[in-house]
């Protein structure tokens, strides 16, 4: 792929692709064996990483086999260890996992990771791209460089077909404020993403969590024909409908992080009955085991719960845990297939395509909330009330030029920062889902984003520079107004820069909010034009604000050393020496401009060393 972008809106063939993705490549053969995991607690449930902490066991010795063709559904009530379970075995949990997992008799590796899809419960998808774009972006950074970008865009196209997504292809896929596809349609699109690669292992963290029978019933039954082409699919589900529970190949259920049945779901009521925990009355078996895994018993509700979930993990120990060995010592080798780890590249796509692909799709997302008529009318209000405030202000007013100038360093110190305050927030799910995929590196990520957002980010403060500054009656010169309007702008990149920085940090868009706000109010506090004699201890501050270096460079960009005004009685008085400018001073501009270019900077670093800790979790 060159530098040349797919333009995804353009007209492409509407012919139905064949199903390109019937069959697995490399079928997968999937064992876990006594998988244990541990985590540290305080008192209050808060995960530590201290010594002195609490550990509690969330899994406990869990076992099993999913081979090629099978669908392994793994029930339990909230907090049994089932997405748990479901991570360790996506290659994606990392700390204290104990136990053997193997993908054909191998270690989890990069062509593994390769060879595997991972669909989160929450469907991490960008609100304002169709379908088609959602899927075609995806296929341009995660298909391999050997495929043209027709052939990228095609394989998109398949699986838009395959999955029944063909009516709703130019629909956007919306949030809870903006309409778009239905949950369904929503889920089969976060499917399709992992279906691009034609992966041989499926995991599904409650693909029909919030979806009605019917909505459920497709989604589970297009992962049975997934199945059918000899995949291998795990998914975590809580409670099925009988309907779907009966296309569940293999059942694995869980009671606090204990397992009391693995083994095929036809076959579960009647091992648990011959145990003597048989339903009293017809019901779904996915509700009579999710009882049993609550430690409620319809043969003796008068028992304890506690007492009946010992009963079920000694039984499992005694009747099951044996057969689950058993078939662990099988040698699958008629599934086997070589994956040399050394063919798999990390990256598919080069860093160059990775940037192209992302800035473009950011662009096309982030317009919508950049552009949005709210704050498109709330700058154009605050502008045409402050030229009306400061409608033909003269040098005669100097003290309302000051404050003018004085405004325009608050205003877009704070307007800039909580703008990216909430970028990387509202982000994170969708950066932790794809780069756990390995879509991209992380700085073709971030370069995208930052070049993606600066002509969005100038574009309003420039319209307020231009009404503000010729109805306030500053200098009529363009070297004047181009000089106020580049000081403005580079402290609106400065602002966001920090605004980056706090929100890639905090990540809890409240908290980052208040933190963003103390920053930036002490910065206007200390930028020299409240107060003049700052005490000596807290004068540091002023070294390291955006207000105060902004403030400097505007006064400079209007006034000069030797400059005058009318100060009364005919006199006249230099600028430099007025109240409100001498503790700020109007030399030293090379000095602010050098400072508010390492903040430029600077932020920036700390934002991109802050986001690396979103990453995949080394086993």
């Amino acid at each position: 792929m060159g530098t040349e972008m797919v333009d995804v809106e353009a007209q492409i063939d509407r012919e139905e692709y064949p199903a390109i993705f019937e069959k697995a490549n490399r079928p997968v053969t999937l064992k876990f064996e006594e998988v244990v995991y541990n985590i540290k607690i305080n008192q209050r449930g808060i995960l530590k990483k201290n010594a002195q902490a609490e550990e509690k066991q969330i899994l406990r010795g869990i076992s099993g086999v999913v081979l090629p063709g099978e669908m392994l559904a793994m029930l339990g009530p909230s907090g049994s260890g089932k997405t748990t379970l479901l991570t360790a075995l996506g290659g994606r949990l990392g700390g204290r996992l104990a136990g053997n997992i193997t993908y054909n008799g191998m270690p989890f590796s990069n062509a593994m990771k390769c060879n595997t899809g991972f669909v989160t419960q929450d469907d991490a998808l960008y609100p304002h791209l169709t379908v088609t774009e959602t899927l075609v972006y995806t296929a341009l950074l995660r298909l391999p460089r050997t495929l043209t970008k027709q052939e990228k865009v095609q394989h998109a196209e398949a699986v838009i077909t395959q999955l029944g997504l063909s009516r709703c292809r130019d629909s956007i896929i919306g949030e809870p404020l903006l309409r778009g596809v239905s949950g369904g349609e929503r889920k089969r699109v976060s499917i399709g993403q992992e279906l691009l690669i034609n992966p041989s292992l499926i995991f599904l963290d409650e693909p029909t969590s919030g979806l009605d029978s019917t909505a459920a019933q497709r989604i589970v039954s297009k992962l049975w024909e997934l199945s059918n082409g000899g995949r291998t699919i795990v998914m975590t589900i809580h409670q099925p409908s009988s309907r779907l529970y009966y296309m569940f190949h293999k059942v694995l259920l869980l009671s606090e992080g204990n397992p009391i049945y693995f083994g095929k779901g036809s076959g579960a009521l009647e091992y648990f009955a011959s145990i003597g925990f048989a339903p009293s009355l017809a019901m779904n078996p996915a509700d009579f085991l999710l009882d049993l895994a609550n430690g409620v018993s319809t043969a003796d509700s008068n028992e304890n719960h506690t007492a009946i979930k010992q009963k079920l993990v000694s039984a499992y120990k005694t009747n099951l845990s044996d057969n689950v060995k058993s078939e662990l010592k099988i040698d699958y080798q008629h599934h086997e297939s070589t994956m040399d780890d050394k063919q798999f590249r990390r990256w598919s796509t080069t860093w160059w395509e990775q940037f192209s692909v992302l800035l473009r799709r950011g662009i096309k997302e982030r317009k919508h909330d950049s552009f949005s008529r709210v704050k498109i009318g709330q700058v154009l209000a605050i502008s045409i009330l402050c030229g009306l405030l400061w409608w033909q202000s003269d040098i005669s007013h100097l003290q309302d030029q000051v404050g003018l100038f004085f405004f325009y360093s608050g205003f877009w110190g704070f307007y800039p920062l909580f703008q990216a305050i909430f970028t990387f927030p509202q982000e994170r799910m969708m950066l932790a889902k794809e780069r756990a995929s390995g879509m991209y590196r992380l700085s073709s990520y971030f370069m995208a984003l930052t070049l993606g957002d600066l002509p969005m980010e100038l574009v309003l403060p420039t319209v307020f520079v231009v009404i503000t500054y010729w109805m306030a009656g500053l200098k009529q010169t363009p070297k004047y107004f181009f000089s106020a309007l580049f000081t403005l702008l580079y402290s609106v990149l400065c602002s966001q820069g920090l605004g980056l920085a706090i929100g890639a940090i905090v990540m809890r868009q409240k908290s980052a909010t208040i933190l963003g706000s103390v920053i930036m109010l002490a910065f206007l506090l200390a930028s020299g034009y409240y107060v003049h004699n700052v005490p000596k201890f807290i004068a540091w501050i002023k070294y390291i604000s955006i207000s105060q270096y902004t403030f400097r460079l505007l006064l400079g960009s209007q006034y000069k050393p030797g400059e005058t005004y009318p100060c009364g009685s005919g006199k006249t008085c230099l600028v430099e020496d007025f109240p409100s400018v001498k503790p700020v001073g109007l030399d030293g501009r090379a000095a602010s401009f050098l400072a508010l270019a390492v903040m430029l900077v600077g932020y920036r670093v700390i934002a991109y060393v802050a986001l690396i800790r979103i990453g995949v979790p080394k086993r």
